[in-house]
């Protein structure tokens, strides 16, 4: 993994470099369960408009072989939004790994 491997912007917020080294952290956790991930964008959004959803909103976009992954967390806090779209990525890619061995077995299965 290389550091232009993820790319973090935010918007209607400034982002200081403890930001983006928390969220650099914890996004790199990715690359370790799947190798094949190119790309991933983390975005980070300050909402004032929208009281009842949350303040903050972390977008995340995983590009990928094949589909890309993408999701979307709201929160009070602007940490909790990224520990909470990292568990939300590791579910996603963890669920698309189980998919590509079932389908595995079933190729194996019907020959």
């Amino acid at each position: 993994m290389n550091e232009s491997a993820i790319i973090i912007t935010g918007v209607h917020l400034t982002l200081t470099d403890a930001m983006k080294n928390i969220v650099t952290e914890k996004v790199s956790k990715l690359f370790k369960h799947e190798p094949s991930i190119v790309r991933v964008r983390v975005e980070l959004v300050q909402d004032t408009s929208k009281k009842d959803q949350g303040e903050f909103m972390a977008k995340g976009h995983i590009q990928i072989q094949g589909p890309d992954l993408v999701v979307a967390v709201h929160s009070e806090n602007l940490y909790k939004a990224v520990d909470a779209l990292v568990e939300k990525l590791q579910r996603k890619i963890r669920r698309r790994s189980r998919l590509l061995k079932v389908r595995r077995k079933q190729n194996l299965m019907t020959q």
